[in-house]
């Protein structure tokens, strides 16, 4: 339950980034306070838990490098490319997570890969690569959207490179105690260059609606999620949390059709089927490679 609510919120994300910038408000503002209302509401259980004060130097070192590639790879990435692309388009991007995480793992530590898995990949690639190009016949009207899609997918890229660099400190201090780590560091980091931003978003003229999709992208789409995810990580396997991300795209696309944001394409169907099946197939393939043996 605590993962469906999670991807639920996340997938209503992509729709108010769309919105929000179309009224005004420019994706740099969103992010600063984004990152600055979750470092309000992590910070504390980090300086007052005991874990961070058992951080190894170098390990510290490592988060805090792996904080960055999150803040600005991830967060500042995923949030210019959704204002910039459709929510269909950019939810559906966001899920080729785990096929990144396999390609930066066996970089890292190289190992056989099943054929299961290179077979998913393939397919998932594909399909991004679909979505990513197909930008000319659509069923309903022509956008041209390729800029933002290439920004989510690097978003996607340095997110999944982060889960694998940081998985031991991760499983030293605590899911949260880092998360936590990266706000802090992200804010600090972030602060000299969008404050300006920051402020100004106070002295924007927004509609009530508006108000409440800048309310929601921050606590409901930001930090109830991000603790919901956590929650919902630990008791259940990886294979599980990963699929459940395909809650989003299902979100965002009605939600899209809903408002008159964009439309349902070739490439959208196409690309939708090809990355479903791949990261289906690249989460469960040890699953298949066991029953064949």
């Amino acid at each position: 339950m605590a993962l469906v609510a999670a991807n639920v919120l996340f997938g209503a994300n992509f729709s108010l980034y769309v919105s929000l910038t179309q009224n005004g408000v420019n994706f740099q503002q969103i992010f600063i306070l984004q990152l600055s209302v979750a470092t309000l509401c992590f910070a504390p259980y980090v300086l007052f838990s005991k874990q961070s004060y058992r951080i190894a130097i170098e390990d510290f070192g490592s988060i805090f490098i792996v904080a960055i590639m999150v803040v600005y790879g991830w967060m500042y990435m995923l949030l210019w490319g959704a204002s910039q692309t459709s929510p269909i388009d950019a939810s559906m991007i966001a899920t080729l997570g785990p096929v990144f995480t396999l390609f930066v793992a066996h970089i890292v530590s190289p190992q056989p890969i099943s054929w299961v898995k290179t077979v998913g990949a393939l397919l998932a690639i594909a399909g991004a690569v679909t979505i990513l190009t197909d930008k000319n016949y659509h069923l309903f009207g022509t956008t041209n959207e390729a800029f933002g899609n290439a920004l989510v997918l690097f978003a996607v890229i340095a997110i999944a490179a982060n889960t694998v660099l940081i998985n031991n400190q991760l499983r030293l201090y605590g899911v949260v105690t880092i998360m936590g780590w990266y706000y802090i560091i992200g804010l600090t980091m972030a602060a000299p260059f969008f404050y300006r931003d920051f402020i100004s978003i106070f002295s924007l003229s927004l509609s009530k609606f508006a108000i409440a999709e800048l309310i929601y992208v921050t606590i409901f789409g930001t930090v109830l999620p991000m603790y919901l995810l956590y929650v919902g990580s630990r008791h259940l396997t990886a294979v599980h949390t990963a699929l459940y991300r395909y809650i989003q795209p299902l979100v965002a696309t009605a939600l899209a059709l809903l408002r008159g944001q964009n439309i349902i394409d070739h490439a959208n169907i196409v690309g939708a089927a090809l990355i479903f099946s791949g990261v289906v197939a690249v989460v469960t393939g040890n699953i298949f490679s066991i029953r064949g043996r």
